[in-house]
């Protein structure tokens, strides 16, 4: 902690310096940031107050648009828990260092927020001064901002690392991921960890340079051999890591299924009533198979609590994700049926029933005709669903609506 005190001062003192004698901090500081204080001063106030904010709706559209969501997404959880636990403010970049996305732990978030470190925010140094994420997009590699190396005042209490991101297929520059926590908690590891998780976004990005709508996006996901563990668990069962299919038995893709439902991990106990609940099996059978299954992910299976330790991806988080976000048909699409048919796991009944019922009740709120359609091929007597759709045509006065011929006749079937 003295050397970490004596390196602020340091830095306090050339920043001083620099602002009230200009050439007389160039051996004290970087060579990059000096080059970034020359470009921040005519910019920027030392007063600065937070960050200038972009257009809400512009940058959301930007967002929604880009590889960087899909990557993020993939591995949101990982880098969700990596910001919880370490009290750290996480940032995704576009090109021009505007943030797109953010989260943190409980302090650096309100400190984040405060200046404005949040989506739309800009963070280029003609914007807000001299940063790791203007170093890193700028310069193209990893870079460490500390304490009174920030050109502005508001982000002395700061420490930043940042690492590119770039097009997995291309390699064209797509913006960078910082990390960023308070100075006293600067620790050796931490640029090494802005690339680790910048990588697990690169890796976790779709491998095509042809960026869609949502929608097309979310159809775009099944196309790609995706990083890490893909469970498919809704209608059938399947998992791969990397793209490798995995041979497992009913009860370990069971185990898999619900750490991959709860990323943040399991006890033994928990996990023993979760898959058995009243059947009297014992904690060694439960460990056995834990063990089988550690040796089918090659070690990537944590214990105490059990958890596994790669990027995630189910089909129930991607259908329960489209559902929150309103777009019904691609749900639909999604939703391959009954989770695990004839799991016995009371944990995975319930979440099945769960996500059955969220399917249908947005059918009934939005019921689309051709995603009730498809959705008649996994319930064929699911009568309400059918009828609300016919009702909602004729409310409408789509009473020539191509599909009404096949609701209807899906409707005869059902009630025979």
């Amino acid at each position: 902690m003295d050397e970490l005190l004596e390196r602020r001062r340091a830095a306090l003192s050339a920043w001083t310096t620099f602002v009230e004698l200009g050439d007389g901090a160039a051996p004290l500081v970087r060579p990059e940031i000096r080059d970034s204080w020359e470009r921040s001063r005519p910019a920027v106030p030392k007063d600065v107050g937070e960050a200038p904010l972009a257009d809400e709706s512009e940058t959301r559209s930007f967002w929604e648009g880009s590889p960087l969501q899909v990557g993020v997404a993939r591995v949101e959880e990982e880098l969700r828990r990596t910001a919880e636990d370490g009290d750290l403010v996480l940032a995704v970049t576009d090109p021009d260092t505007r943030v797109l996305w953010t989260y943190g732990g409980r302090v650096m978030r309100r400190r984040a927020e405060s200046v404005n470190f949040v989506a739309g925010g800009r963070w280029d140094d003609q914007s807000v001064g001299t940063n790791a994420l203007d170093l890193a997009n700028r310069l193209e590699r990893p870079s460490m901002v500390f304490s009174a190396e920030h050109y502005a005042p508001m982000v002395h209490n700061w420490v930043c690392w940042a690492a590119p991101l770039h097009d997995p297929v291309t390699g064209a520059k797509l913006g960078v991921l910082d990390i960023s926590t308070t100075w006293d908690r600067t620790h050796p590891i931490g640029l090494a960890t802005a690339r680790v998780l910048a990588r697990l976004v690169e890796q976790a990005m779709p491998r095509s340079n042809h960026y869609l709508d949502p929608a097309a996006r979310a159809a775009a996901a099944d196309d790609v051999a995706e990083p890490g563990l893909v469970l498919r668990l809704l209608g059938k069962a399947e998992a791969t890591v990397d793209g490798q299919r995995l041979l497992l038995n009913r009860r370990q893709t069971e185990i898999l299924a619900l750490l991959a439902l709860h990323p943040d991990g399991l006890s033994l106990d928990q996990l023993h009533a979760m898959l058995y609940g009243d059947h009297a099996v014992t904690l060694s059978t439960l460990k056995a198979e834990v063990s089988h299954l550690r040796h089918a992910l090659a070690g990537q299976l944590a214990s105490r609590p059990y958890r596994l330790l790669m990027p995630i991806t189910t089909d129930v988080d991607h259908v329960l994700g489209l559902l929150r976000r309103g777009e019904v048909a691609a749900a639909v699409a999604a939703y391959g049926g009954d989770l695990l048919p004839g799991t016995e796991s009371p944990a995975l009944v319930e979440m099945g029933e769960y996500v059955a019922v969220a399917v249908r009740e947005a059918l009934l709120a939005d019921p689309q005709p051709d995603a009730v359609l498809d959705y008649a091929e996994l319930a064929p007597y699911d009568t309400a669903v059918l009828e609300a759709c016919l009702a909602h045509l004729e409310r409408s006065g789509r009473v020539d609506h191509p599909s009404i011929p096949l609701l209807k006749a899906r409707l005869a079937v059902a009630d025979a």
